[in-house]
């Protein structure tokens, strides 16, 4: 719980963290934030959680994009990784069929997958490895990041997960 706990342990912090998820859920998913909070709070937020967690929450934010962004994302990944040689297996590993990133259950488990074998690189891959002065790739890679935070933190606050996040915030 170390970081979280840091993260949460003044009402201020818990009003940010409330804010940031406001702010995600009432307008596009890819607007109200900076890349640079984005990167922060995926980046506090998604090594807090156990891997059914974060696949919730990536389900519900590959839900808050449109099928075309959710492909935009999903191919956009699976090329980062062939084009840096990251040892695992495809990100599609269904044949190919960009269309399989529309749907959201199957993109979150493949997001889920890439997080539980290699925690950090999404972020790495979408922009945040510093290369890029923290910029991420495209509108679809920030608002996949933004959204899987925004839902694990609304997901704590709400007391539906059981990760650290939620019994620090009362869950």
């Amino acid at each position: 719980m170390g970081l979280l706990d840091s993260l949460l342990s003044s009402p201020q912090q818990q009003h940010d963290l409330q804010n940031y998820v406001q702010r995600y859920q009432q307008g596009p998913p890819h607007e109200g934030y900076s890349d640079q909070e984005v990167l922060q709070r995926y980046q506090q937020v998604a090594p807090q959680l156990p891997p059914q967690e974060y696949k919730s929450a990536a389900e519900q934010a590959f839900n808050n994009m449109s099928p075309q962004d959710r492909t935009q994302f999903g191919q956009y990944v699976e090329q980062q990784l062939r084009s840096q040689a990251t040892p695992m297996q495809s990100f599609n590993p269904a044949g190919g069929n960009p269309q399989m990133y529309q749907d959201a259950g199957y993109l979150a488990q493949q997001a889920t997958q890439l997080h539980q074998q290699q925690p950090g690189l999404l972020g790495q891959l979408l922009g945040g490895g510093g290369g890029a002065g923290g910029l991420l790739a495209s509108p679809a890679a920030k608002a996949a990041l933004a959204g899987i935070a925004a839902m694990a933190i609304s997901n704590a606050m709400d007391g539906r997960g059981a990760s650290p996040l939620g019994s620090i915030l009362g869950g």
